[in-house]
């Protein structure tokens, strides 16, 4: 009789131990609230590492899986090792060279506000204070003496052209109509109208044609008398530019000697004066006496006609750093094009779009320019151009703020092209390895601008310092968002949790979003009278997340109750096992128990395995039945050919199936059916199998464990039902206290085993070489008939 207790997994190794006990504490108020990252050494050692290289392309991309507090924890780190660079505020102004390219101009942080400041107060005082000099009486006096030498010169121009027009019968008057040729009489006189009126019509003709004909005759005096008027213009507009200029240059000067320190910065203060002295017509009315002034009843001098002459004068405070006190860090959650470059908007003024500089409104990469910019790098690539935006930006240095339609190559009219800003920012791109190895591999641009990589790990060592690293986290929650503190027993339960969902009593899962999800449930299902959280909140919470997400599992253990689903936990059958398999629902998975037969009959097709032929099997189960093929051939036909078909399947399964950890289970079935020895059905089954019959390790091996034990407990238990598991998920095993006490109580039994012969000696109860003699006797049938029917042929 076969000792198959040998086999049996000690009830200490079920789950994971009481790691508190050297802990002193009793609740987490007794604990010190320390942020720290937990167990992510690697990835916090190339973060700093990172942080520290200055020189261009070495960005970082954050890789791990979601859940893992990778954005969080990479900001706490900028926050800790990052020097606080020397910020500087950026405007946009007015180009007064090119009004479609304004111009970018830098101050240190605090100066672009003042900057605007001062040159808007400027502006007001120049509108205010310009008028008042133009009603000086020392520019009166001028402006008189610019007026007589003008009326003088066009005075005598008038005598000189009266002494060409006198003969000819004419005499020129300046009238409300201007200069105006009138007929004289004999004496001298000018000719009146009512004398006009009694001429003859031959008269009135000749009189006309003379007329016309002095007109273009003294074309020359009456060009004389225009350059006199265009002279004088520009008199006055050199008059008015003098007076004005003394009193422009002196506000220029002081916004040189405050800002000048900048070249580009004293170019754009000297031009933005030679405008203004240029334009000095602007500033000679006052509002007053603009308001007082009927034509600002026709709109000619609106308040929105004057917004609109004195725009240019503004600036545009694009980057205020003067409240940033420390370092600075922007994620954008929504990278699309513009929210990383910037855009330029327009308004709708009556029916038609307008813009200015005005208008130009910064991206992230402005925001976070001589700082940190973190993005997510899916939602980065999801978004059409952004990629190319932010690899274009890190590349050249510059962020140019560029329409859409440019990307696309639409022809589209002229709008503004804002002077590109420099760039210095440290990028670090969020995003799981996926998206890593893509970039990587089809994108060049990626490996020169993103030499560091932190790669978060899903689980962390289960060691002293993690656990009461864990235990903070749970009293900062705490803490932070006011819930009841967690008693010793509770914390205990949660970190089972947390070794739960790691699958390995040697970790602790990192996925910290899902402890936070159970501290959040656990304290608001505690009674509210009691003090602290204890270990039965924390499982209800934990019950209670199961049980809004397991009702397909509740929905097959039915079915299993009421034999809608066939499978058999007692007795003995020949080609039938049970095999296991985890099946989920979003973050939900459970085990479910699944019925496997195998027919063996005589051919030469070898393993047929009948979810491949209809399309249901993955390309990781085709790989573990052909696997079989290997191992039986290895093992029974090395000599001869084995001549048998054998198909295979999965009982009432209608959906794909794939996965290698049933090949063990489907290998057991086969040699079953070869032999004709039968399998005990109280034990199932699970792990992936080699071409050398060695065991080997697979996933999900608690939940595939309970779902067998939910089936055995549906149908009673009998005392020997259990599962056969590979020895290697022996330190995965965490399984529910109430499998734990199953399996104390002798109700439930768990085997771990190596190889496919201590498995087979489990199941049939019979020693390995029985099983080779009878498979081989089989097998050696097979050939003889084969033999046979080969003879058959060849005598016909």
């Amino acid at each position: 009789m076969l000792n198959i207790d040998k086999y049996k997994v000690d009830i200490e190794n079920l789950k994971c131990k009481n790691v508190l006990d050297r802990m002193n504490f009793n609740t987490t108020k007794d604990i010190t609230s320390i942020r720290e990252i937990i167990g992510q050494d690697r990835a916090v050692s190339a973060i700093e590492f990172g942080l520290k290289m200055k020189q261009n392309g070495y960005n970082i991309y954050v890789a791990g899986s979601s859940g893992l507090g990778r954005t969080s924890y990479t900001n706490k780190l900028i926050k800790k090792h990052a020097k606080q660079k020397e910020l500087k505020d950026w405007v946009y102004v007015y180009n007064f060279k090119n009004s479609n390219e304004p111009t970018s101009l830098s101050f240190k942080s605090g100066e672009g506000k003042l900057f605007k400041k001062d040159i808007e107060d400027i502006i007001d005082k120049l509108k205010s204070e310009i008028p008042k000099i133009f009603n000086s009486k020392e520019y009166e006096y001028h402006n008189r003496l610019l007026m007589s030498e003008l009326e003088n010169n066009i005075q005598k121009i008038i005598e000189d052209l009266n002494e060409f027009s006198k003969p000819r019968g004419f005499k020129f008057q300046v009238t409300d109509r201007g200069l105006m040729s009138i007929p004289i009489k004999e004496d001298g006189t000018l000719m009146q109208e009512e004398e006009l009126g009694n001429l003859t019509t031959v008269e009135i003709k000749r009189l006309r044609e003379e007329g016309i004909k002095l007109n273009q005759d003294s074309k020359e005096y009456i060009d004389k008398i225009k350059a006199c008027e265009e002279d004088y213009k520009n008199k006055n507009f050199e008059l008015d530019k003098n007076v004005g200029k003394s009193l422009v240059n002196f506000y220029g000067q002081y916004l040189i000697g405050k800002y000048g320190d900048d070249e580009k910065t004293k170019k754009y203060i000297n031009d933005l004066c030679d405008d203004i002295v240029n334009n000095i017509s602007k500033f000679k009315v006052d509002n007053e006496e603009n308001q007082q002034n009927p034509m600002a009843l026709l709109g000619m001098m609106s308040p929105k006609n004057e917004e609109k002459l004195f725009s240019k004068y503004k600036v545009n405070l694009f980057i205020d750093n003067s409240e940033c006190n420390e370092c600075k860090i922007i994620v954008e959650n929504n990278p699309t094009y513009y929210n990383m470059i910037g855009c330029i908007e327009y308004k709708n003024e009556i029916g038609a779009l307008t813009t200015s500089f005005m208008e130009i409104k910064p991206g992230a990469l402005h925001k976070a320019n001589g700082g940190y910019l973190i993005i997510n790098a899916k939602d980065l690539l999801s978004n059409p151009f952004s990629w190319d935006s932010l690899k274009r930006s890190l590349k050249t240095e510059k962020i140019a703020i560029e329409s859409l339609n440019k990307q696309y190559g639409y022809v589209v009219t002229s709008t503004l092209k804002p002077e590109p800003i420099d760039l210095d920012v440290k990028v670090i791109l969020v995003g799981d390895s996926y998206y890593y190895s893509l970039l990587y591999a089809y994108e060049e641009d990626f490996r020169n601008l993103f030499k560091i990589m932190a790669d978060f790990d899903i689980e962390i060592d289960k060691n002293e310092e993690n656990i009461y690293k864990t235990v903070q986290l749970i009293a900062n929650k705490c803490n932070e968002d006011g819930l009841k503190h967690f008693n010793k027993s509770a914390v205990e339960r949660i970190i089972e949790y947390s070794t739960r969902v790691s699958d390995n009593k040697d970790k602790l899962t990192a996925r910290f979003n899902k402890i936070v999800d159970i501290i959040y449930e656990s304290s608001t299902i505690s009674d509210e009278n009691n003090e602290y959280v204890t270990r039965d909140d924390v499982q209800n919470a934990i019950n209670q997340k199961i049980y809004r997400s397991n009702k397909y599992e509740e929905k097959l253990n039915e079915m299993f109750e009421d034999q809608t689903l066939l499978i058999d936990i007692e007795g003995e059958k020949v080609g039938q096992i049970n095999g296991l398999a985890v099946m989920g629902t979003g973050e939900y998975s459970f085990g479910k128990p699944s019925k496997i037969t195998a027919s063996t009959y005589k051919g030469r097709s070898g393993v047929v395995n009948i979810e491949r032929e209809i399309k249901q099997s993955g390309s990781i189960h085709d790989k573990g039945v052909l696997i079989l093929s290997g191992y039986l051939g290895s093992r029974y036909g090395k000599e001869k050919p084995l001549s048998i078909t054998t198909s295979i399947t999965f009982e009432q399964n209608y959906s794909g199936v794939d996965g290698d950890s049933a090949s063990s289970t489907e290998l057991y079935a086969i040699i079953s059916s070869i032999a004709d020895i039968p399998i005990k059905q109280h034990i199932a089954v699970t792990g992936s199998v080699s071409q050398k019959g060695e065991i080997q390790p697979i996933g999900g091996i608690n939940e595939k464990i309970e779902g067998f034990f939910d089936v055995c407990k549906i149908k009673g238990f009998t005392g020997n039902q259990g599962v056969m598991m590979p020895i290697q998920n022996v330190k995965n095993l965490v399984l529910k206290d109430e499998v734990v006490e199953a399996v104390q109580e002798g109700k439930f039994n768990i085997y771990a085993i190596s190889s496919i012969e201590e498995g087979l000696q489990i199941l049939t109860g019979k020693e390995i070489d029985e099983i080779d003699k009878k498979v081989n006797g089989i097998l050696e049938k097979y050939r003889e008939s084969d033999k046979d029917d080969s003879d058959k042929k060849d005598k016909k």
